[in-house]
């Protein structure tokens, strides 16, 4: 029986009947070992140029412009806002410090104050409208510009210089140029007014002055001397005045109505020597939160295509790594 047995194993499978007899008869079989390959490595997706038509460009650039000009309406209405702001507080402190003759008159210098305050603030927000403006300013003379006259040609300038802003953008102009603008426009004329109406308050209420010492006496806040007070108002609107016609010199930002001859297509990094110190270091600690921005947004594309986004708190540490290889 063993030999039949035999003769079956070499010829052919055996039949579940002869398995339970091949079982008895103790035939070992020997079982083949299958190695597993490793998968293959996934395929490299390498960076394909897109080519765009001349429909599908015209197409791309049309709703950028529209998005680059709401951007800039949004932050133009944030400016008339910050204005407003201004106003307002000017002319509720005047109507308090007016409507009666024992209402104090140190209300407007703290308004003087706050009113410097929304200074500031829309300075910062004007050099953000001033990038999207000048994108617009750029798309406008670069591309549409060239379209209606067809016999000058489209030059790439424009559209390298509105690709680099895209991939590092910066402010177009220095914060002291933005100060320096939003006061002369709006906000010299508004201390101008708060000075003249604390001279007058001071000098009118409870009845006119009848002379300087008279009036010093009243402008009085306190323990503080009247002297105190004129000469630290006389100092804070003589250096702002100053400040304001320092500042006239200062013309980075590209401006919402320069002709083509005055407009340039210039690197936006180009700012006034005696600030480039302070955005020195603004820009590096801008570059290091964008750094850890991307690092906190990296993705990483698997085989069937989609993105997955990467939890940093779930990478382990290199020092962890080495500890656990070391002690394996």
């Amino acid at each position: 029986m063993s030999s039949d047995l035999r003769s079956k194993v070499t010829t052919g499978p055996l039949q579940g009947s002869e398995r339970t007899s091949a079982t008895s008869g103790r035939l070992r079989t020997t079982s083949g070992i299958h190695k597993t390959e490793p998968p293959p490595p996934a395929p490299t997706q390498t960076a394909q140029p897109i080519k765009l038509s001349p429909a599908e460009f015209n197409t791309a650039m049309v709703h950028f412009y529209r998005g680059e000009v709401q951007r800039s309406n949004t932050w133009r209405n944030r400016l008339d806002t910050t204005t407003n702001w201004a106003v307002i507080t000017a002319g509720a402190t005047l109507s308090f410090a007016f409507s009666s003759t024992t209402n104090p008159h140190f209300v407007i210098p703290i308004n003087s104050i706050l009113v410097a305050f929304f200074l500031f603030m829309e300075a910062r927000r004007y050099r953000y409208y001033e990038i999207w403006s000048s994108r617009v300013r750029v798309i406008e003379t670069g591309y549409f510009a060239q379209l209606l006259t067809p016999e000058s040609g489209i030059n790439r300038e424009w559209a390298e210089h509105l690709a680099a802003d895209l991939i590092t953008p910066h402010f177009t102009i220095s914060e002291w140029e933005a100060v320096g603008r939003r006061l002369r426009r709006n906000y010299l004329w508004i201390f101008m007014l708060l000075a003249l109406s604390w001279n007058l308050k001071v000098y009118l209420h409870p009845a006119p002055a009848t002379s300087f010492d008279h009036f010093l006496d009243r402008a009085s806040v306190g323990i503080v001397p009247g002297s105190v007070i004129f000469l630290a108002g006389v100092i804070f609107n003589l250096g702002i005045f100053i400040f304001a016609i320092a500042t006239v010199r200062l013309r980075e930002a590209t401006g919402e109505v320069l002709s083509q001859h005055q407009f340039s297509f210039r690197s936006f990094t180009r700012i006034p020597g005696w600030t480039r110190a302070a955005s020195t270091t603004r820009r590096a600690a801008t570059q290091r939160r964008a750094k850890q921005a991307r690092q906190r947004v990296k993705t990483t594309s698997t085989l069937s295509g989609e993105f997955k986004r990467i939890d940093i708190s779930e990478t382990p540490d290199r020092k962890t790594v080495k500890e656990e290889t070391v002690k394996r």
